[in-house]
């Protein structure tokens, strides 16, 4: 049974079971019992038994994955309550039942239909649960497709993004994905906070769809995705699968330096795209690992970072007077040099040839490490790979696993779906997501490919940057609130505005407010 006849018939067997609960019901409105059965139609009517004909946008909610499931629940309630049902353990009977308490209104209660039933809560608790409904439908509505707030972990992006930056992720520049795990808590990603537990259902699985975007993935965009790896325990191995949904896997911010259809390559830890090297943005700036030879004394970290922006970590490598940084600027380690204690500076760069076990695709076909990686060509939709047994492990997971294939080997043959073949066509664009830390960043390098069915959006706004380090006041990096991820030169706070704008509208509604009392 393909996907289309399984929701088909899931479609069916709701609508039958809605018209079984409720045909009753629709009489007792004055309503005819065919009216529960013609789908979509019978959710206007039902707008108007529970008297809300004008709320048409409910109808849409109900077909809007997520936010239906708060949706439902309030409509079994008006039902009840529709026809005099209006005890507290009713309405929680009802919610617990999934609806099904319903049937037993319909068929076993002589209920009457309260006609112009008002809508006003007959309590405050009851005006605060309405209140409360409104804003996480209206909020569910926003974090699914407009926007949906991202903290940085990890210092991959280090000087465009900081750990502690809390951003806006915006959904509609590429296009909002719509769920494809239909069953799940609001705004939970995920596991419930603080219990483990898992805030979603595996099963179904809707098929991936997305609206249309108003711009495409561009070079060197910062980007948010689905981890494509966190369905292994082991991510370095790639072993110990656990099966998570595509859009339950953890968010991984990133900058997209390879483009579908761009012969990739790594250089020294820089990037190459069709044997050209990569411009990165003003504000991007390239971190590589260095050993430093010192003249036996220590390093003050707060000095390391006030005087040369060294912010990594850093620790001794087992050899007499020599420390490892994991993480500095061409520039900062140019000025390093200078420091009264460093004797000398060397990148820690792994030789061109030198393979690392855990580079993207773990064959020892492919003698790669993150400094000298490639040329691999990145797929794009429609591209057609003549398939051998030595580029095999560089496309294999993307057809099997992006793509939905059955891929085996056998003697020495490719196979997909059982049949024999010597060439693939790729179904959709992949991406090549690198941070700009390149000896500390585990990214494409590592897991390959970046489906876009995985791509989640655009990073846009920091809203607020938190440093654990510092203590006070200080813990706000007041400098980067309300500035933009992109652009050119250096970030622009537009905090000072917003208070402005914050200010200019309590004078005003204060203004408004004593206005109209004096009117009175």
């Amino acid at each position: 049974m393909t996907f289309t006849q399984a929701f088909l018939l899931f479609f069916l067997v709701v609508q039958l079971i809605h018209f079984l609960g409720t045909w009753k019901l629709y009489i007792k409105a004055d309503r005819k019992a065919w009216e529960a059965a013609v789908p979509i139609y019978n959710a206007f009517i039902l707008m108007r038994i529970i008297n809300r004909p004008k709320e048409w946008y409910w109808v849409i909610l109900l077909f809007i994955p997520i936010v239906n499931l708060i949706v439902f629940p309030v409509l079994w309630v008006e039902t009840i309550r529709s026809f005099g049902r209006t005890d507290r353990a009713e309405t929680i009977l009802v919610v617990l039942t999934l609806g099904l308490y319903i049937f037993y209104v319909n068929y076993a209660l002589d209920v009457q239909y309260v006609h112009e039933r008002s809508l006003k809560p007959r309590s405050t608790a009851g005006e605060w649960v309405a209140s409360i409904l409104f804003a996480v439908v209206a909020a569910t509505l926003v974090h699914t497709y407009v926007m949906q707030p991202f903290v940085i972990p990890t210092s991959s992006l280090e000087k465009t993004l900081l750990v502690g930056d809390f951003l806006f992720v915006s959904k509609v520049h590429y296009g909002a994905r719509t769920p494809m795990t239909p069953i799940a808590l609001p705004m939970v990603h995920d596991e419930i906070p603080l219990t483990g537990i898992k805030s979603y259902v595996k099963e179904p699985q809707l098929p991936y769809w997305r609206f249309p975007g108003f711009e495409s993935i561009e070079r060197n965009d910062i980007v948010v995705f689905n981890w494509p790896a966190d369905e292994f325990e082991d991510i370095n191995a790639m072993t110990g699968y656990v099966e998570k949904p595509v859009d339950k896997r953890s968010n991984y911010v990133k900058r997209c330096v390879g483009l579908p259809g761009d012969q990739l390559e790594v250089r020294n830890g820089y990037v190459y795209i069709d044997g050209k090297k990569n411009e990165l943005p003003d504000r991007a700036k390239l971190q590589f690992s260095y050993y430093v030879k010192t003249k036996g004394r220590g390093f003050n970290k707060q000095y390391l970072h006030d005087r040369y922006d060294i912010t990594d970590a850093f620790g001794a490598t087992g050899r007499p007077n020599e420390v490892y940084f994991s993480a500095i600027t061409e520039q900062s380690a140019q000025a390093f040099k200078n420091h009264p204690n460093v004797s000398s500076i060397e990148k820690a760069i792994t030789p061109k040839g030198q393979r690392e076990p855990n580079i993207f695709p773990k064959s020892e076909k492919y003698n790669w490490n993150n400094y000298h990686y490639g040329p691999i060509e990145i797929p794009y939709a429609g591209q057609k790979v003549e398939l051998t047994m030595d580029n095999l492990p560089l496309y294999k997971r993307a057809i099997s696993e992006y793509e939905g294939n059955n891929l085996t080997v056998k003697d020495n043959q490719i196979l997909i779906d059982g049949e024999v073949v010597t060439s693939y066509t790729f179904k959709q664009d992949y991406y090549w997501m690198m941070g700009d830390n390149r000896g500390n960043s585990q990214d494409s390098r590592s897991w390959g490919f970046v489906p876009f069915d995985h791509v989640l959006g655009k990073p846009t706004f920091i809203w607020m940057s938190w440093d654990t380090n510092a203590s006070g006041f200080n813990k706000i990096r007041w400098n980067r609130l309300f500035t933009t991820v992109s652009g050119e030169g250096e970030p622009i706070s537009y905090f000072p505005y917003f208070l402005i704008v914050l200010a200019g509208w309590f004078g005003f509604s204060y203004y408004r407010k004593r206005k109209r009392e004096g009117s009175k």
